[in-house]
């Protein structure tokens, strides 16, 4: 577990730091309390962070884990999202390198490195490895219990995966506190975890106990809050995703916040999928949550969209046209902040 004292090192070799396998590394330079010393990517070094990546921080990128331990240093994250959560080879030696001078690891991908024989070997006295995606314990299945919770909970989703609704929560999220609500957010993936300290990996959970889990983190601080931001995952339009399902289910979702990338038109790397006009996409989510009358008829209340890749003036167009189209608020929560989607909810 990361301590407010840790100083962070970024592990983003071979390309990571300008793709969108990177996410885990923006999170943390763009939410992370931790200070970060350095983005490790070799192939970038003498470049910006700023540049490359559009983040406002001048964290800098180095070399090598020498570098980074020079710059203080003392924990490395392992701050990519690769497909399948497979740990890329090279990283291995880098790795390595850190354990053996003392470094604490953070892993967020599926392997669990506690348990690796080199790993162990490495690690120095009075360090960690904390591998983030493992199950809790003690999970049942779910019952519908966070019905009863009178805290509003909001849940992004999605036209596709890893388009922002992680970063849409918790902009979210910060505009609520700065109103002075009683606001949490609620992480369910190992971004958020690493960003909140606490959450559900969701997938490292076991299918059965998936909506239980997400139930048991409502629970457990809904009765102290006025609105949870649920951090959303996946997409209900995506062949391979089935996350978004015990999201639903498991927090009872009073409201939705849908999130959608920029003229994307086609799930992303699935050209035969296609993202169907974003008013379908609103119904399908409300009719989804509405499915029994048992259910909270969640409706989805406004639209963050993702500009990453334009300018301003292409942002403001984009977002007024998605308005049009669906009647609903729009804004990008990055560029413009989230306190117009924050309006839209409680109106």
């Amino acid at each position: 577990m990361i301590a407010p004292s840790n100083r962070l090192a970024l592990l983003m070799n071979d390309g990571f730091l300008r793709s969108r396998n990177g996410k885990m590394g923006y999170g943390l330079m763009r939410y992370s309390e931790n200070p970060i010393s350095c983005v490790i990517a070799a192939d970038e070094v003498g470049g910006s962070v700023r540049e490359i990546t559009g983040i406002d921080t001048d964290v800098p990128i180095v070399g090598t884990v020498s570098e980074a331990r020079a710059l203080g240093a003392d924990t490395l994250v392992i701050a990519v999202a690769t497909s399948g959560g497979v740990l890329p080879p090279a990283y291995r030696t880098e790795i390595l390198r850190a354990l053996s001078t003392g470094m604490n690891l953070v892993n967020g991908l599926h392997g669990r490195y506690n348990e690796d024989p080199e790993f162990s070997a490495a690690l120095q006295p009075g360090s960690w490895i904390w591998d983030v995606r493992r199950e809790p314990t003690g999970l049942v299945s779910g019952r519908g219990r966070a019905r009863a919770l009178s805290a509003r909970r909001v849940l992004t989703v999605g036209t596709d995966m890893a388009i922002g609704k992680m970063t849409t929560s918790l902009e979210l999220d910060r505009s609520a506190k700065a109103r002075g609500i009683r606001s949490k957010f609620l992480a369910t993936g190992q971004i958020g975890i690493c960003i909140s300290g606490d959450g559900v990996p969701l997938d490292a959970v076991r299918v059965d106990f998936a909506s239980g889990s997400i139930e048991a983190l409502c629970l457990k601080y809904g009765n102290d809050h006025e609105i949870l931001w649920v951090e959303g995952q996946g997409s209900a339009l995506h062949p391979g995703s089935t996350a978004w399902t015990p999201l639903l289910r498991g927090s009872m979702a009073t409201d939705l916040v849908l999130v959608h990338r920029a003229n994307q038109h086609f799930v992303d790397e699935l050209d035969s999928v296609a993202i169907p006009p974003l008013r379908a996409v609103v119904a399908l989510y409300e009719a989804v949550a509405a499915a029994s009358p048992s259910f909270p008829a969640a409706k989805v209340r406004a639209i963050a969209l993702n500009c990453a890749k334009l300018s301003s003036s292409e942002i403001d167009a984009a977002c007024e046209a998605v308005e049009e189209e669906t009647g609903l608020v729009c804004a990008d929560p990055v560029h413009h902040g989230a306190d117009r989607l924050l309006d839209a909810i409680l109106a």
